[in-house]
């Protein structure tokens, strides 16, 4: 069944500023959403699975729940594995565990960090910074948006501030609001970011 509205769960302010951009540029108009971020990532952890308790005793059959969560330095798998227990004890069916359409609940992880997904589409970088240079993707250590060592973040505030911008410091919910309206998904080289973008393209179908 198509979905006619998506929540999303998410751990920090600039994920939901992010996605309040990106969002109305990917959904028909039939299809509404609501992004609800919590004080970080323990504080979503703590909190979700009452959260899913709640929408279990009323979530209509055309809503789906989108919950995403950084990475970090966790274990992916028994991260994705924490969040699918929680699920599946609200009682909500979740896509890893149904084989078709019908599912409840999806997990997306961010690998590390938002800021990966940043890496992952450099032309829309390049677009809402333009002093900055397209060339940072064929570097070794960006060929890969999902495993850019050293911290995501870290390495997005670093170049950022090589070319002039954000000298005392990344404004997190500024830059996710200037490159959520300019991402472009078909460019994107992250595959959590594609893993999430499936997601919403199946909740949708």
């Amino acid at each position: 069944m198509k979905a006619s509205h998506l929540v999303l769960l998410v751990e920090e302010p600039s994920m939901e500023a992010f996605l309040r951009c990106l969002l109305p540029r990917l959904l028909p108009a039939d299809c509404a959403f609501e992004v609800h971020p919590f004080q970080g990532k323990a504080d979503l952890l703590g909190k979700l699975q009452s959260r899913l308790r709640g929408y279990a005793l009323w979530l209509p059959d055309d809503w789906r729940i989108i919950v995403v969560i950084d990475r970090d330095d966790d274990d992916c798998e028994k991260l994705k594995q924490r969040l699918e227990i929680m699920a599946n004890a609200a009682g909500l069916r979740t896509r890893s565990a149904v084989s078709n359409t019908q599912w409840q609940v999806v997990n997306r992880i961010a690998i590390e960090e938002l800021e990966a997904w940043y890496f992952g589409d450099w032309q829309a970088v390049c677009s809402a910074f333009p002093k900055v240079s397209p060339t940072v993707p064929n570097k070794a250590s960006y060929r890969d948006p999902d495993a850019i060592p050293g911290g995501t973040w870290e390495a997005f505030e670093r170049i950022l501030r090589q070319h002039g911008y954000f000298r005392t410091g990344l404004r997190k919910i500024e830059v996710a609001q200037v490159i959520g309206s300019c991402l472009d998904p078909q460019n994107s080289r992250s595959r959590s970011f594609q893993r999430f973008y499936e997601a919403i393209l199946e909740s949708i179908a």
